[in-house]
């Protein structure tokens, strides 16, 4: 399997970076970098809608590894650069853990880029992720 450090994975997130105001709407402030279990690099943007239909980086990113056949994540990152310019690492939200899981099972061993020098799988940032045993 082919790898990409975390500094690497970080700066093709970077590069999609490109925030665009429509009205009072903000699209591609944060961007996102997966990296798949076949060695090859997706990248999306967020996109924020009024209505609610909009979406967060990852799975922007997500959907072109799909397009392109692919299921397995090997890595994934988000970033986001604050006003004075300061890029941060933003961890996936809920809907998105969910989202990586439900795209393979095996993507519970995702390995989440949460800094630099700091991943976890998956797994660590979505527990109790099995479907429940019948009470009865």
């Amino acid at each position: 399997m082919i790898t990409l450090s975390n500094d690497a994975l970080i700066a093709a997130a970077e590069a999609v970076l490109n925030p665009h105001r429509v009205g009072d709407r903000l699209f591609g402030d944060v961007g996102a970098a997966v990296l798949s279990a076949a060695g090859n690099l997706y990248t999306g943007v967020c996109i924020d809608t009024a209505s609610g239909t909009g979406f967060c980086a990852e799975p922007a990113a997500i959907a072109a590894m799909v397009t392109a056949r692919e299921y397995r994540i090997a890595k994934v990152v988000a970033v986001w650069r604050d006003d004075e310019g300061r890029l941060h690492v933003l961890p996936p939200c809920g809907r998105c853990r969910e989202f990586i899981r439900q795209i393979d099972a095996d993507n519970l061993g995702t390995e989440v880029v949460l800094g630099r020098g700091r991943t976890t799988p998956l797994r660590d940032l979505l527990p109790a992720h099995a479907w429940p045993d019948p009470l009865d």
